[in-house]
């Protein structure tokens, strides 16, 4: 009765990985319990984490290299197994949350969240290319658009496209205090998706700023963002805690895999009790003012509060 914060399955977001084929389930090495998915075996998890309570996920897409170009084409291709199986996953649940993933990484030859001309990240070029991707996610079904890729003004050119085209009641879930962090590691190894060349130290935040982040918010907030997101979410509770206080909207934290991975590393060892562990970094992210966590606990947490 008297205690200050309530975590519950409602508050996660379960992240999937789905690839193109058939009969796949391919466990990935640095996030134990976790897999690449094809679309016949992930309806069957989706029907199973759904019976645990889990109706929101955020799909991730593993291109395979050949799929890939410098503009990041397939991402909005007529033949995208993606939007294929967010297709087939609206048609199976159509009560779920589906949200999406807008970079252009998974897609891109050179590996960047941005347009890569002779080494540079080209932020305006960049937008067109993701409010194709976008639109194409919408047409698909998707109910959340997740732009991860951190250009300016995205937001704003993505909502346009969007309310130009009759999707004014499809979301913006906003990466907007996205930093330049070390626990992104096994979500790369995940999609193979990490830069070819360089760093994305250019477009992500500096992990030292806690300011820009109050102004990146702002202009996604001012731009059109439904829900402002912050990435990664444990090193990150004082990010969470401004943004909460300073925006009336939702607030969705990424509990990233390198965060995922240390718990596991150091349950696997004998040092710490993994639910105990798990339950206390969600609570702590929530306690922080994340109303919707993404997190790879998601289906451990609901079978154990379940």
């Amino acid at each position: 009765m008297i205690e200050e914060t309530q975590l519950g399955v409602q508050n996660l977001i379960y992240p999937l990985f789905i690839e193109d084929g058939n009969g796949i389930k391919s466990e990935i090495k640095s996030l134990p319990n976790n897999f690449r998915w094809s679309l016949d075996t992930l309806l069957p998890e989706i029907e199973h984490c759904v019976s645990l309570g889990i109706d929101k996920y955020v799909l991730f897409p593993a291109v395979n290299e050949s799929k890939k170009d410098k503009i990041a084409s397939y991402s909005y291709a007529d033949d995208n197994f993606y939007l294929d199986a967010i297709q087939k996953i609206k048609a199976e649940f159509p009560n779920l949350v589906l949200m999406s993933d807008v970079a252009m990484d998974p897609y891109s030859s050179d590996g960047h969240d941005g347009f890569v001309e002779n080494g540079e990240i080209l932020n305006d070029k960049t937008l067109p290319i993701l409010a194709k991707m976008s639109l194409a996610q919408a047409q698909a079904g998707i109910d959340i658009i997740g732009p991860s890729d951190m250009m300016d003004g995205r937001i704003g050119y993505i909502r346009s496209v969007l309310d130009d085209n009759d999707f004014t009641d499809v979301s913006i879930m906003s990466y907007s205090a996205k930093y330049a962090s070390a626990f992104y590691g096994p979500f790369r190894e995940a999609l193979d998706s990490a830069p070819k060349g360089g760093d994305k130290k250019t477009y992500q935040m500096n992990p030292r700023n806690k300011r820009e982040a109050l102004l990146e918010a702002q202009l996604d907030f001012e731009e059109g963002a439904d829900i402002i997101m912050v990435k990664p979410a444990t090193c990150y509770l004082d990010i969470i805690h401004i943004l909460k206080e300073r925006f009336n909207i939702p607030i969705t934290a990424y509990n990233v895999s390198g965060e995922y991975a240390m718990i596991h590393a150091a349950c696997q060892n004998g040092w710490l009790d993994y639910d105990s562990a798990m339950s206390e970094m969600l609570l702590s992210i929530r306690r922080a003012g994340a109303d919707g966590i993404l997190t790879y606990f998601a289906k451990d947490f609901a079978a154990l509060t379940k």
